[in-house]
């Protein structure tokens, strides 16, 4: 496992406005995105059937999380990779028409993912997906789609800076287009990552262009599945991450195959076999809508306009006994389900841990009258003096059995005040 913690660092905010911050930042950007591109949200599954050919084969190594289903004879679901194929054929029962689309929250589980700063086994993203025509299918339209969501990117960063003036991330705006076989030609010595991290190093924000096909040296830049991007018209979104100084990708999207490039990344790929699959035969047969699309990872969008050197800081998930133990050397706040260390600390305690520490003064204000209406022990109370034949108990400092529900700091309640 690999874990970075820049010298110095402290997670940027209290545990309460990180959870302001979160939701500021979720409910920001998804208005601008839709805007941005015509969007309309829809409900999304959170799993499908195994043999439907929907789920995102991702590398092509990936496990999906299975499971059976007893009440449907023969039935295994999948827990989604992503929806990327799925969206595609919503918008063909949904009868979105050219120009506009849809979005949704899409929540997955990658039990295969390598963990690190950027990368957890639970994946939460923005899946969007729009019709387009044969006319759009191009460069010059996907160049003019990824410039909309750089700018609804860099809308939300102003905005939450003015939210929250203690955050200082800004964004570029610009943004630098270059393919995966140009960026290899700058830097045939070093790997794939590490050519965006220094091409993204003097450009900020770049849009990598054409991924998962082979270039000259033999190999992709990074893995594609063959089924749902045309390799010759996607891409990644990076954007510069001064904090952990390297690329930092928020979006996978692209100009989705039709059925000349279907047939050709199957090939290639080394899958035919999935040409037999039900959603493969509507595509081939020129029976679904032609479309774009892509997912936007809501963690790594608040990730990086926050300024969080770890994605656990924003999200709630597992992590293994050395990440955990480094971060809280380190004095930073993971979100974790539960806390192996301290016993009886169960999801809601971790959380309220995290939402409490840091007693920041506006939070404390409102969260301590709260706390302070918890049962009081009866031990050493006594009746009530106040009322002739009230025969509640009455805690000493009040001697009113209901001075729990009253403001903090009154020597005693209205009801039994003189």
């Amino acid at each position: 496992m690999s874990c970075y913690i820049p010298d110095g660092y402290r997670t940027p905010l209290t545990g309460y406005d990180m959870q302001r911050a979160i939701e500021f930042v979720k409910s920001n950007f998804q208005d601008n995105l839709k805007f941005a591109l015509n969007l309309r949200r829809v409900s999304a599954p959170l799993f499908v059937d195994s043999d439907s050919g929907l789920n995102d084969n991702l590398n092509g190594v990936e496990r999906p999380v299975g499971f059976d289903i007893p009440a449907i004879d023969g039935a295994h679901g999948e827990v989604v990779h992503s929806l990327a194929k799925w969206k595609r054929l919503a918008l063909a029962r949904y009868s979105f028409y050219p120009g506009n689309g849809l979005y949704t929250d899409m929540n997955a589980i990658r039990r295969d993912e390598r963990l690190d700063n950027l990368h957890s086994i639970y994946v939460d993203q923005w899946d969007w997906e729009k019709v387009i025509t044969r006319e759009e299918r191009n460069e010059d339209f996907l160049r003019y789609t990824v410039r909309s969501i750089v700018s609804a990117v860099c809308d939300t960063c102003d905005a939450l800076r003015r939210a929250f003036p203690q955050l200082s991330v800004k964004l570029e705006r610009d943004v630098t287009f270059i393919t995966t076989q140009e960026l290899e030609d700058m830097y045939p010595e070093l790997t794939p990552s590490q050519r965006e991290t220094e091409f993204c190093r003097d450009h900020h924000t770049v849009f990598l262009m054409q991924i998962g096909g082979k270039l000259r040296s033999g190999g992709p830049h990074d893995g594609r599945a063959p089924d749902y991007d045309d390799w010759s018209l996607n891409g990644d979104i990076l954007m510069w991450n001064e904090l952990l100084g390297r690329a930092f990708e928020i979006s996978s999207m692209g100009i989705r195959v039709d059925e000349e490039s279907l047939d050709r990344q199957l090939t290639a790929a080394g899958c035919d076999d999935r040409r037999a699959l039900p959603f493969h035969r509507k595509l081939l047969a020129g029976e679904l809508p032609l479309t774009m699309g892509g997912g936007i990872g809501q963690s790594r969008l608040c990730m990086l306009m926050i300024g969080c050197c770890h994605i656990g800081e924003v999200q709630v998930s597992l992590w293994d006994d050395e990440t955990a133990a480094a971060c809280a050397k380190a004095g930073v706040r993971l979100m974790l389900l539960y806390d192996k260390k301290r016993p009886g600390s169960g999801a809601l305690g971790s959380f309220l841990r995290c939402l409490l520490s840091g007693s920041p003064s506006r939070a404390s204000s409102r969260q301590a009258p709260a706390l302070s209406r918890a049962p009081r022990s009866t031990a050493g109370t006594r009746r009530c003096r106040r009322r002739t034949g009230c025969s509640r108990s009455a805690c000493p400092r009040c001697r009113c059995s209901s001075c729990p529900s009253a403001p903090m700091g009154r020597p005693a309640c209205r009801r039994c005040r003189p």
